[in-house]
């Protein structure tokens, strides 16, 4: 039978051997510690302009979400608070492009902490963690715990009466595009139907959705505007879709990072001659959406 060993909590601030330094070489040799998924190291040390520096930029390969992660020896305080915030505003106005989340992580997070970073928690993203280090016999190691999660926002079509009022395909082809638009949506609609026989259409204000058995089931969103379809297939953005696009020519507007989806300009045009490209995306977000 394996010896039993008891775990001894010792406190890194002012430790005479064990830094800060410590242990962002621990947690940049492997982010997986932090339990915020398979994420890589992008900086560290990163200087902010009349800010300081920045502890850790980490980031998701697949979705490309950034995390802003600051680190705190003891218990946190107001100005761990105001640095990690700060932070991850200036990287979030340096890099619009991708979606951006506050970490702040510290030995010691009092109630009284929670409950003011809570009140930004919604309008700012936040995810507080708090680390322990143990002793157990000749080693030593980490363990982190999230005590407060990033408030994750819905998806369109799990608020749909709040945001998106119903409305007709006659809206859309005098309103919002023309009845060539529209009808370029039907066609591109049928390489849905190819894949998905039982899903419709369904005309929201702000786009055309799908809907299938009674419910939404937006795994792809269409726009039609005057000259053309705005195509939204809903994927996390990858090497391999931008790859796709590119070597096509098709035009794209900026990866819609907070709901999650591609935006592709398609014209007659463009259809007639990628119409292939354009079933391969509806087919991965709809594998996508199946899981």
């Amino acid at each position: 039978m394996t010896a039993y060993t008891r775990p001894k909590r010792i406190s890194l601030k002012n430790h005479p051997v064990y830094s800060e330094n410590w242990v962002q070489d621990i947690i940049a040799d492997d982010p997986s510690i932090l339990g915020l998924g398979d994420l890589v190291l992008r900086d560290r040390e990163r200087i902010q302009s009349r800010a300081g520096r920045l502890d850790l930029l980490l980031q998701d390969p697949e979705t490309y979400k950034r995390y802003e992660v600051e680190l705190q020896l003891g218990a946190t305080d107001e100005t761990h608070i105001i640095r990690s915030i700060e932070y991850w505003d200036i990287e979030r106005k340096r890099y619009p492009q991708y979606e951006h989340c506050a970490v702040l992580v510290a030995e010691n997070i009092t109630s009284r902490f929670l409950n003011v970073v809570s009140l930004f928690n919604g309008a700012i993203p936040i995810i507080a963690i708090q680390m322990q280090v143990f002793e157990v016999g000749d080693h030593v190691t980490l363990v982190f715990t999230k005590v407060l999660d990033e408030l994750q926002r819905g998806l369109v079509d799990e608020d749909e009466d709040a945001i998106s009022a119903p409305t007709d395909r006659a809206y859309w082809e005098k309103d919002k595009g023309t009845p060539k638009t529209v009808a370029l949506m039907d066609r591109m609609f049928e390489l849905v139907k190819e894949g998905d026989p039982e899903s419709e259409l369904k005309y929201n204000k702000f786009y055309v959705g799908l809907i299938k058995e009674g419910r939404a089931n937006n795994y792809v969103a269409f726009r039609p505007k005057k000259a053309f379809v705005l195509f939204e297939p809903k994927l996390p953005r990858s090497d391999e879709v931008d790859a796709l696009l590119e070597d096509v020519g098709i035009e794209t507007l900026e990866y819609a990072t907070r709901w999650g989806n591609y935006r592709i300009r398609v014209t007659d045009a463009d259809f007639k001659v990628h119409k292939g490209l354009f079933q391969d995306l509806i087919e991965k977000a709809r594998s996508y959406r199946e899981g």
